[in-house]
């Protein structure tokens, strides 16, 4: 099963800490939704920015033709997730887990056309995102996660 070496470092939220070890142990079957939303998540695995540790977060699942959408809206909060640093710092150092086991992807961040192209598929998903980007003045961040056969 492809998985990143290092030392792996839990999510500081224990809700977080809690649905990634029940994801990853159950293969998906058990904790696949947002807590009560009902809204299917993923897991991404990614090498840490500043420790180069292994870090894991559940993300909206958000996929199309085989590549997913990588989110960071942070809840609309001022400023970019923690996560967000990671991924643009190792793009090629990233896993997706969408259901039984995790597969390697790279990842890029989009724009023009194709971030309004993902952005609609997001909020299709999840609206909430709307109200995200209303809360914020930065623009959100989209990344698209391509399976690494597929680059």
């Amino acid at each position: 099963m492809p998985q990143l070496v290092g030392t792996y470092i839990p999510s500081t939220m224990q809700w977080v800490r809690d649905q990634v070890d029940t994801y990853e142990r159950t293969g998906g079957k058990q904790a696949a939704t947002l807590l009560e939303t009902g809204i299917p998540v993923i897991i991404v695995a990614m090498r840490g920015a500043a420790s180069g540790s292994v870090r894991k977060i559940a993300l909206m699942r958000v996929e199309h033709d085989g590549e997913y959408a990588l989110v960071a809206s942070y809840g609309g909060a001022p400023k970019h997730p923690a996560w967000y640093h990671n991924l643009v710092g190792h793009p090629t150092e990233v896993t997706v887990q969408d259901g039984p086991a995790p597969f390697f992807v790279t990842v890029r961040l989009v724009d023009g056309a194709e971030y309004d192209e993902w952005w609609r598929r997001s909020v299709a998903v999840f609206p909430q995102y709307e109200k995200y980007k209303e809360k914020t003045s930065r623009r959100i961040p989209l990344f698209v996660a391509t399976p690494a056969d597929n680059t």
